[in-house]
């Protein structure tokens, strides 16, 4: 029988390959980055199936492709950044952002995660998207990461909260606001 491409056996000692050969050990702080993004990636996929708007599943389509392409960056050390994002992709992220707080009508306090299915899981790639967040700040090899990728990642987690806000008044359903006691 011929055997898979799907395992190596190079990680059963707890190393793993980046692109351009070099292992790292599993628990590295850059292997911790691009392997939240995978997380969220995973998530906005489970969200994806969730939509039935033909431009807002379009667009999370779209960030799925970026954030496999911010992976590839993050797995990379010893190479130039390829610049997986563009200053174009963080304007187009801030207009996404401002059409869809437009739509939501401004503030209204503090939003307790929750409200429909679809809103539920878009606050969950929004928490998941900070953390990516922190763990892309968080790289200590030495590598400069660029800036126009932490800007990008910085307003995907704004999109996910309006997104969640934006889904919850499409399906009429209402937010849950923070009452302090």
């Amino acid at each position: 029988m011929k055997k898979s491409n799907v395992y190596t056996r190079k990680g059963d000692t707890g190393t793993t390959g980046l692109v351009g050969g070099q292992r790292i050990p599993k628990n590295h702080s850059r292997l911790e980055a691009y392997g939240t993004m995978d997380e969220l990636n995973s998530l906005v996929g489970l969200l994806v199936t969730e939509l039935t708007d033909e431009d807002d599943r379009d667009m999370l389509v779209q960030i799925q492709n970026d954030l496999f392409a911010v992976g590839c960056e993050l797995a990379t050390i010893d190479r130039v950044p390829k610049h997986a994002v563009s200053s174009d992709d963080v304007e187009r992220m801030e207009r996404a952002v401002d059409e869809a707080d437009e739509l939501c009508g401004g503030w209204k306090g503090f939003i307790l995660p929750g409200g429909s299915h679809p809103a539920a899981l878009a606050h969950v790639c929004r928490t998941v998207c900070r953390r990516l967040e922190r763990r892309i700040y968080a790289i200590d090899d030495g590598v400069e990461t660029d800036p126009v990728l932490l800007q990008y990642i910085n307003r995907l987690s704004d999109y996910f909260f309006v997104l969640a806000k934006k889904i919850n008044i499409l399906q009429g359903v209402e937010e849950n606001i923070w009452r302090n006691r």
